[in-house]
């Protein structure tokens, strides 16, 4: 793909494919006049880091939010092109490719937008590209799951909450949907496979269990339906169950029309420019704080570096080497579960370090809401370190 070379096109254009590779950027019209137009009005600063603080200021502002949003969309769009590269490239999908993947990751760019926040130092491509990192392979795990799982399979595995939540996604009645639940959870207290290890490749129940699932509805219902219709409910509440799990992407480059089609860069209050713009200045150099960005990554690598060294090789090789779980656990002869919870436990142990550091040093009061951001920056900081120290 073909780096774009200047801040319009940058902000004013998309990424378009020809079946699974890249064909050529697309240019937005209106989205170009929309960036030209800034550019006259303001200090020639070509940094694409002054125009992303530009669009964010604009994005909180009701009357320009569209606007901005779609420029910023516009700048994510190389990001999320070799995310999805990246990552597609270390997952074997006969159903998902790099444009699907480019998909999925697009259509996260609202929650990126909304949990960005530039005054705690990050960088919006950095973090962009977790999300969509992240995004991408939770699809894929979940596709792979939900692929080798029959449909009793996966009524067995799935929970309660994805289920609801399945049934209300497919727009079904409050009362179709507690008809389901119930016929749902008398399947799974009577229908039990013989061994765990076959419960996804699990097989219709016989005819003894279907009766049995029946009379146990029965008696907790007015309703009285026969084992045929239990279970065309529970094959529909599968289909819904893999829908909700596997939707298709769909494409956020096409134009929703409406009243988005006019000319928002008009709305931008003209007599608020200038100060707006110093405003941005004095951020983006207020965000520097180099000595403050040196001490967390001190107290981040002095936390790794007390760390045992299994963690540590876990670490490496999931940040630097970028291998899955199931890679890890082969190659450390241990269970994919304990790479999980080992990664897990690291995490909590670096989010306390910081935690602990901002309360005694910057005198920070932590919530919750601000452990949440931690999270996010500390899994930057850890893809950042891990690919300096393999360079």
């Amino acid at each position: 793909m073909q780096p774009r070379q200047n801040i319009i096109e940058i902000f004013s254009t998309f990424v378009q494919f020809d079946g699974d590779r890249f064909s050529h950027w697309a240019m937005e019209s209106r989205l170009r006049r929309s960036i030209q137009s800034c550019l006259q009005q303001t200090p020639k600063d070509t940094r694409s880091d002054f125009w992303v603080l530009y669009w964010y200021k604009y994005l909180q502002v009701p009357e320009t939010k569209v606007l901005a949003q779609q420029h910023l969309t516009a700048y994510l769009q190389e990001p999320c092109y070799w995310i999805s590269q990246k990552t597609a490239t270390n997952f074997i999908s006969n159903q998902y490719k790099l444009s699907d993947c480019f998909q999925i990751a697009i259509a996260q760019v609202d929650r990126v937008l909304q949990s960005f926040n530039p005054e705690q130092g990050g960088n919006l491509r950095n973090y962009a590209s977790i999300v969509f990192a992240s995004a991408i392979r939770e699809t894929l795990r979940q596709v792979h799951e939900v692929d080798i799982c029959t449909d009793w399979g996966l009524l067995r595995k799935t929970s309660q909450k994805r289920f609801d939540e399945s049934l209300q996604n497919a727009g079904l009645s409050s009362a179709t949907i507690q008809a389901y639940i119930l016929a749902w959870q008398c399947f799974k207290t009577l229908y039990v496979p013989t061994k765990a290890a076959n419960s996804r490749q699990l097989s219709p129940p016989d005819d003894q269990i279907w009766q049995a699932i029946a009379t146990a509805y029965n008696s907790q219902t007015s309703q009285e339906v026969n084992p045929q219709t239990l279970e065309k409910w529970l094959l529909s509440a599968a289909k819904a169950v893999r829908k909700y799990l596997y939707p298709s992407p769909d494409s956020l480059n096409i134009s929703k029309g409406g009243d988005n089609s006019g000319e928002l860069i008009d709305n931008i209050p003209g007599t608020e420019q200038e100060s707006l713009i110093n405003e941005i200045i004095f951020q983006e150099e207020a965000q520097s704080r180099a000595s403050v960005q040196v001490e967390i990554n001190q107290v981040l690598a002095d936390a790794i570096a007390q760390l045992e060294p299994q963690a540590q090789q876990i670490l490496q090789l999931y940040y630097s080497q970028q291998l899955n779980q199931d890679a890890i656990a082969q190659k450390l002869e241990i269970k994919q579960y304990t790479v999980s919870r080992r990664l897990t436990k690291v995490k909590e142990i670096l989010l306390r370090s910081l935690a602990n550091w901002s309360q005694d040093i910057l005198h920070i009061s932590v919530n919750t809401d601000l452990l949440k951001s931690m999270s996010v920056v500390i899994e930057e900081w850890l893809h950042n370190y891990y690919s300096v120290s393999s360079d």
